[in-house]
């Protein structure tokens, strides 16, 4: 069938063929370049490193003399473009008053070998295979960064928790401590099976689908916009009892500027920074211990006297109150898998067991200590600087000065803290096209995409300024969006050995642990919700905010679309003025390639590829690879029969064959990539068993189909 009705002419496939020059098939194939006019990567505006040649994962250069990587065999056997038939539904193109019809395409089959034109890829240089930051940041800058939101939550986690549960306080802050131990194994093996940029976005991403995926990115974005805006607050708060003359509000827009700055500048100098504030915080931390520790054993009585008093509820609700508040004592543990490319391997684990450690030991003991400093009433009225008051009655006035001091600064490392978790996820989210993709633009200067931190920094200030100052609000959203995405990263856990369990990783979090830490973080998000009915309605309209812009830009086809039909519905100036400029912003955005790595021709898994493909981006092209020993290999010819039988089965996906002779590894899969200029995120493979030789990290950004 092939030779009789589609012998054509090609550029890089199959090589021409003087054959029969009638039916219904335009002669040539198309090429690689197809569509290169709307192809957005290819437009000159598009922001690409310095170097980069043509796709090529995030950016990177990945062509290089001298690269270290065998070269392999390339070659195509490409789509053929057909008549539109007469019974096609009319187009609703109109120019010039006429209709236009779009092509329509075919996958041709098998084509012979001896009819296909080979050509040889260049080599890669494994040093440019992934971003310059990847892997730059050790233990102690990994812990210091998460760990700076996590331990600044001390501040006012005491206080609160003390309010709700009284003296069962400590014990609230302990089970909280076995709570986070959960979801140390429940994050490890998340983030060492699947090591990407995302946190939860990237768990549910190569665990469900797209749009999933997108909410728990939507939530995770609202937490770091609350953390941001809160710790700035709260921060030019504290520096205010220390020097008066300071403008909270001013201050406050000038800290987040101040850090939207150093983001710009890099991540390996915003590490520096958060280490510094993360040793002061701690050192300050342990003098407390250590100066309130003898206080309390000079005055026995004070904490005597605190125990007995009476409780505010019963004690199974003192401590089911205590414990809901005191979870956010944890906020920030799940920043750490939000830039776990930046760290080195095997430093995340390390990262988690840290951030655990010291909330596990830190917070109980300091609210020992303040129990034992102050009475329950003054704690109580000092619920939103206890320890500062703790220092001052402890160590005198100027202790308590440096606590404040302390608690200003760790405030600040928290607002650092979110923005460098929101660089990495914002552009995870804009290589998958779920955000605008001009937020990846580098600057020359430090190769960052500083549009990402100064857009973020535009949306604190103004949600800042329209609040007036008053955070209290955000302040809520904080606290439900961050429980949102602690369950939904425990469901995504589970998903994660369900769907993906023969991938390797060296923590495994049992099927109970998984369990018991969702049913925590339920309980402690529905008690929230009982405490304060009204902080739902907030949580919903910011939320709703965020969301409503990814879902713009996943359902921008189909706002497209709507616009083309009314356009169609009226005057002939308006279709000539609008209908072409529309269908052409519709073949920009599906002009995306698209490309799955085959392992066999089974039928199944080829079709689910398809079907996640098609449900999941927007594209109508997909590329299928197959890497191969040798020509005579038969799995090509079944592969490429069983495609043309898919082709049928979804007439709107354009789909190539491609072969590549090599193995396949991190270096061929580059090597594809800069081919045919499609981002490594945008490359599929089904899921790996436990014996395939790389990490999924390997890679640089490679998704897994759902299937």
């Amino acid at each position: 069938e092939f030779e009789e009705g589609c012998s054509h002419q090609r550029h890089g496939g199959r090589q021409a063929s003087p054959a029969a020059m009638s039916g219904n098939v335009e002669y040539g194939l198309v090429s690689d370049d197809y569509v290169v006019s709307d192809d957005y990567r290819r437009d000159p505006s598009y922001p690409v490193r310095a170097g980069a040649g043509g796709g090529g994962g995030e950016g990177a250069p990945l062509l290089a003399p001298g690269g270290q990587a065998f070269a392999t065999t390339f070659t195509q056997i490409e789509h053929v473009s057909i008549q539109t038939p007469p019974t096609a539904q009319p187009s609703l193109i109109h120019i010039d008053g006429k209709p236009v019809d779009a092509h329509r395409y075919e996958f041709p089959g098998w084509v012979p070998p001896n009819e296909l034109k080979f050509e040889t890829l260049e080599p890669v240089d494994r040093n440019t295979l992934h971003h310059p930051t990847r892997g730059t940041l050790n233990e102690l800058y990994s812990t210091a960064i998460c760990g700076n939101d996590l331990t600044s939550s001390v501040l006012y986690v005491i206080g609160v928790t003390t309010t709700m549960s009284g003296q069962l306080a400590p014990l609230c802050l302990l089970i909280v401590g076995f709570v986070l131990y959960l979801f140390k194994s429940v994050y490890g093996e998340a983030g060492t099976a699947i090591p990407l940029n995302g946190g939860a976005y990237n768990l549910l991403l190569n665990t469900t689908s797209k749009s999933v995926a997108s909410l728990a990115a939507c939530l995770t974005i609202l937490s770091y916009v609350a953390t941001a805006v809160v710790s700035a607050t709260e921060c030019m708060t504290y520096a205010s009892n220390l020097c008066p003359w300071i403008d909270i509000y001013w201050w406050t827009l000038g800290l987040l500027g101040f850090f939207c700055v150093l983001s710009v500048m890099g991540i390996s100098e915003s590490a520096v920074v958060a280490l510094g504030i993360f040793l002061v915080h701690m050192a300050s931390m342990v003098f407390l211990i250590l100066v309130g520790g003898v206080y309390m054993l000079q005055n026995t009585e004070i904490f005597a006297n605190n125990l007995r008093e009476p409780l505010k509820y019963d004690w199974p609700l003192a401590i089911l109150f205590g414990f809901c508040t005191a979870m956010l004592g944890v906020t920030g543990f799940e920043t750490s898998a939000n830039y776990i490319e930046e760290q080195q391997k095997g430093v995340f684990p390390k990262t988690l067991f840290n951030s655990w450690i010291v909330v596990f030991i830190m917070n109980p003991i300091l609210s020992i200590v303040c129990l034992g400093v102050l009475d329950l009433g003054t704690l109580e009225a000092h619920h939103r600087d206890v320890l500062a008051k703790t220092a001052y009655d402890a160590g005198g006035k100027y202790f308590g000065l440096w606590i404040s001091a302390d608690a200003a600064l760790v405030l600040a490392g928290s607002v650092l803290t979110a923005y460098v978790g929101v660089v990495g996820l914002v552009r995870r989210l804009a290589l998958d096209r779920c955000l605008p993709q001009v937020l990846l633009a580098e600057n020359r200067w430090r190769r960052t995409n500083h549009l990402i931190p100064i857009t973020f920094f535009v949306l604190c200030a103004s949600l800042f300024m329209i609040l007036g100052g008053r955070v209290r609000s955000l302040a809520n959203v904080y606290t439900l969006s961050f429980l949102c995405v602690m369950a939904l990263f425990s469901i995504g856990n589970m998903m994660l050995k369900y769907k993906r369990g023969r991938i390797r990783r060296p923590v495994r979090a049992t099927w109970p642990s998984c369990f018991a830490a969702l049913a925590a973080v339920l309980i402690a998000l529905i008690g929230n919700i009982m405490l304060a009915p009204g902080h739902l309605i907030y949580f919903l309209l910011y939320f709703g905010i965020v969301a409503g812009i990814t879902i713009v830009m996943f359902e921008r086809i189909r706002i497209l679309k709507y616009f083309l039909y009314l356009v169609s519905q009226g005057p002939v100036h308006l279709q000539d003025r609008f209908a072409g400029v529309t269908q052409l912003a519709m073949d920009k955005i599906k002009s995306q390639k698209i490309v799955f790595f085959a392992k066999n021709d089974n039928l199944e898994v080829l079709n689910k590829a398809v079907s996640y493909v098609q449900s999941n981006e927007l594209t109508k092209w997909l590329k299928v690879v197959y890497v191969y020993d040798d020509l005579s290999d038969p799995m090509i010819k079944a592969i490429a029969e069983n495609l043309r039988v898919i082709d049928r089965c979804f007439p709107k996906v354009v789909i190539d064959f491609v072969l590549v002779q090599g193995s396949f590894s991190p270096e061929v899969v580059a090597q594809v990539s800069a081919r045919l200029g499609v981002p490594r995120n945008f490359m599929f493979i089904a899921c790996p068993g436990d014996r395939f030789p790389h990490d999924i990290g390997d890679f640089g950004g490679v998704r897994m189909i759902t299937h």
